[in-house]
Parts: C-alpha cells; structure tokens; sequence
C-alpha cells in the first residue's frame, strides 16, 4: 500500500514537499512516480525514478519540482517550490516492482496507487 501525505493549500510561489510511504520493503527494483489529475482533467505524470534511478519530469515541472527516495523508509518525495496555480490538483504516488513498463513517466504500467493529497495554489 502507499499512503500519500504533505499536500495543502498556499499561494503561487511556495513550496511543498509530498511524501509517499510504502508499507512494505521496497528495497530492490522499483519503478516510482508521481501523478496528478485535476478537476475535468485527465491523470498526468509530473516526475518518475526507473528501477536504476534515472529521473524523469514532465516537462511543465522541470526546474521547480524534484522527485527523490529514500529507501531505508520506504519513502518517496516530491519537492515542489515556484508553485503556480495550474499545479493545483490531486497529486498521487504510485509503484511498479520490476522495471518500468515503458520509462517513469508511463501511468499504464503502475499497478500500486496511493489515495492522493490534494494540492491547492492560489494566484
């Protein structure tokens, strides 16, 4: 299971950190990544790490958010900072054991998905 937790509300230009814990030991290969769906949109992929921890970010979050992980707690962050308003969302973590279907950034392949925390910017 994974359990999201860190979102919230703050005005453009902040800062938050997500934090996704695993239940269970993730040592070993993994694929990880980071999603986010708001409201009348579709799920997107913001940031991914590959099972030999290659880091992708989508393209719209490049310079202002980083993925990390820390594997002695089973923990994945998101580090987001310069937060503009059309970052607001649902922001999910999700899992794959193995290697990635695809890269990071390929949503079809994660069979493990968090419950979410909610994102809010205001201009």
């Amino acid at each position: 299971q994974l359990m999201e937790s860190g979102g919230g509300s703050v005005q453009s230009g902040g800062s938050l950190t997500l934090s996704c814990l695993a239940s269970e030991n993730t040592y070993g290969n993994y694929c990880w990544g980071w999603f986010r769906q708001a409201p009348g949109k579709e799920r997107e992929a913001v940031a991914g790490i590959d099972a030999d921890d290659r880091i992708l970010y989508a393209d719209s979050v490049k310079g202002r958010f980083t993925i990390s992980q820390d594997n002695t707690e089973n923990v994945l962050y998101l580090q987001m900072s310069a937060l503009k308003p059309e970052d607001t969302a649902m922001y999910y973590c999700a899992a794959r054991g193995g290697y990635c279907y695809g890269d990071a950034l390929t949503q079809v392949g994660y069979n493990y998905w968090g419950q979410g925390t909610q994102v809010t910017v205001s201009a």
